[in-house]
This record gives C-alpha cells, sequence and structure tokens, in this order.
C-alpha cells in the first residue's frame, strides 16, 4: 500500500467577482471552492501522489459539495469529519489589476474546522501510513481549537516517522483569538521539518526580523541567506526552508522565483517573469505542493526541488480558481525551457 501524503486544514467556498471587476459591480459571484491545505492536496493528486485531505465540514449539501470537489481531482477524503458543528467558511475575492491591488474578504467565523477539537480526529490512525504532513499557518489563526487540532496533527505525524511541512501563510485578518502567531506557530515548529514562507511570514508568524522590503520590487537575494539562516539556527530541527520571492511590479506583472536553504546548501531558483496573470490566489500552495513532490522524489537534489516547485507554481499563476491543475509532464517541460505557450498539437 502506497504512502499517503495527507494535509490538514480548512475548504473554503470561494465567491468571486467576475473577471477583474470590483465587488457586486454586475450582480455575480464566481462560486467555487479552496483553501491552503485543500490546494496543496490537489496539486499532489494530479502530481501523482496519493494525497488525502482531512477537514471538518458541515452535513448539508454545501459541506457535501465542497467534499465532492475534492474528491473528483483524485483526493482521498475519507477522514473528513462530517459534523452537525458549525458551517462552510467564505471567502469573497477581487481580483485586483495594474496598481489595483486583489482584495480578499474572510466569512469563516464558526465554521466546522473552526469548532471542531482533536478529539474529533482519529490523528494517530489517520497518520498510520503517512510519508509526508502538510499544515499552514491559516488554521492555527482560525481558533484555539484549530490550532490544537493542526499541533496534534502534527505530533501524530511525527510519531508515525512522516514528514512534516508548514506553509507559515500569516494571515493578520485571522489571528483574533487570544495567542499571537509567534506564541503558536514557534511551538509547533518543534515538530517540523521543512518550513515555506515569505519573507513577512518569518517576521511575523516566527518574530524573526528581515531587513526587507517587499513593495520595493527588487530583490536582495544575500538577505534571505541570512535570514534562513537565523531560522536554522532559533529551530536547529528544521532541514528544508523555502522562500517565495514575488516581485510585484502591479497586480498582473510579477517577477517570481525562490530560495531554499537546505541539507546541502543554499539556492535561489530560476526566475520567471509573469506577465499577464490569471489567478495569483493558490500560487503558494502549488509552490508547496511541487516542493513536498520534488523533495520525496529525488531526496537531495535540493536544487532541483526548488526549480521543480517554482515551475509548478508559475504554471498556476496562468489557471482561474485555487487549485492548480498543472501536471507533472507540463512543470517538466517549463523546467526545459518550454515557456512559449504555443499550441501543443
Amino acid at each position: 500500500m502506497s504512502k499517503k501524503f495527507v494535509t490538514f486544514g480548512e475548504i473554503m467556498l470561494r465567491l468571486k467577482s467576475p473577471g477583474h471587476e470590483r465587488f457586486f459591480q454586475s450582480p455575480l459571484l464566481e462560486a467555487t471552492f479552496g483553501g491552503g491545505e485543500a490546494n496543496v492536496a490537489v496539486s499532489l493528486s494530479l502530481l501523482g501522489k496519493d494525497a488525502k485531505f482531512v477537514t471538518a465540514l458541515p452535513k448539508n449539501d454545501i459541506g457535501e459539495a465542497a467534499v465532492r470537489e475534492v474528491r473528483k481531482w483524485g483526493v482521498d477524503t475519507s477522514s473528513i469529519k462530517m459534523t452537525d458543528n458549525g458551517r462552510v467558511g467564505i471567502y469573497y475575492l477581487e481580483t485586483g489589476a495594474n496598481q489595483r491591488p486583489s482584495n480578499v474578504v474572510y466569512d469563516r467565523a464558526d465554521s466546522s474546522i473552526a469548532l471542531a477539537e482533536p478529539k474529533d480526529f482519529d490523528f494517530d490512525a489517520i497518520m498510520a501510513d503517512a510519508a509526508w504532513l502538510h499544515v499552514t499557518g491559516i488554521t492555527p489563526a482560525i481558533s484555539k481549537s484549530a490550532a490544537d487540532s493542526a499541533l496534534a496533527a502534527m505530533q501524530s505525524a511525527k510519531k508515525a516517522g512522516a514528514t512534516v511541512s508548514v506553509d507559515l501563510n500569516y494571515r493578520k485578518k485571522l489571528w483574533k483569538w487570544g495567542k499571537t502567531a509567534p506564541e503558536v506557530m514557534r511551538e509547533m515548529m518543534k515538530f517540523t521539518d521543512v518550513i515555506v514562507a515569505n519573507e513577512e511570514d518569518i517576521q511575523k508568524c516566527l518574530g524573526i526580523e528581515a531587513n526587507v522590503d517587499v513593495t520595493s520590487g527588487e530583490l536582495d537575494v544575500d538577505v534571505y541567506k541570512a535570514l534562513t539562516e537565523e531560522v536554522k539556527r532559533q529551530f536547529p530541527n528544521l532541514s528544508v526552508i523555502a522562500v517565495t520571492l514575488r516581485e510585484s511590479r502591479s497586480a498582473d506583472v510579477n517577477g517570481w522565483s525562490a530560495a531554499l536553504n537546505g541539507k546541502t546548501g543554499f539556492y535561489h531558483s530560476r526566475q520567471y517573469e509573469i506577465t499577464d496573470i490569471i489567478d495569483r490566489v493558490g500560487g503558494g500552495d502549488s509552490f508547496s505542493a511541487g516542493l513536498i513532490y520534488a523533495l520525496s522524489e529525488y531526496g537531495d537534489d535540493e536544487e532541483y526541488a526548488i526549480n521543480f516547485a517554482v515551475a509548478s507554481s508559475t504554471l498556476k499563476h496562468s489557471i482561474g480558481g485555487d487549485f492548480n491543475l498543472s501536471t507533472k509532464k507540463e512543470v517538466e517541460a517549463l523546467l526545459k525551457g518550454d515557456g512559449s505557450g504555443r499550441v501543443q498539437r
């Protein structure tokens, strides 16, 4: 039986204004599903891994639709807890253009995963055949019980011998339940092997300062080397730290690359110039999935792993919705230099 690549977190109903319209500029919202950990599970499944998504959802038509949406991409949904408590969280998305940024409005209070407690999940059984567990910093930000559940999942995964990755994913609109992000996330780091972050995530989640101006549109890679070295010094159990590097020139034009400080050295990936972004939501999740896939497949070839992750995420920017519907073959073609966009016949 193949080992499972497990993700634990929330899936939400995503309501997006059409195209690049403002909210309610026309009386329409496009309804899909998405959420960090669900996005990673779908991407891993499409890359060829045996992926499982764990969450809590209400026993109603919306909750069941969310389960069906994830299952349709080949993800194991057998450990999703269907409950009488709570609701499906919602997020509203308005896609920016040119100098107008995208905007996200959350409506997720009292969602089923926010109300669920560690005892609602048999994490030891869920992780028994796990090769990997991935969580994000979004789930612990939702509520104390969600934070406790994420930590319990990580502890069970470590007990089972699985690799644990965390995308720090700082969300300032969510950390409202009492503890600060560093208080919670620094504790979680004790059970983590791989982290994915950007410079703001490291500062806000771990309380480690970086001399970086994220709005300048320019990067100094040496700053990230020093920053990741400091993270490793404070958390010596971490084997890999991957930092996404987005040079945001406008809402439509981004430079996109990443750096990795791993077991074998420090690597900066190839940079892509993305000039016509279709949808950047889920870009970080597609990066996480690509990194997890490549690290699990190619072991110590960390330079290839970071380039695979960046290529995978670059393709996501061309796909609407939260999910990265790119295949391994497509990622490898881009890695080999085929970014022309020519019709494949």
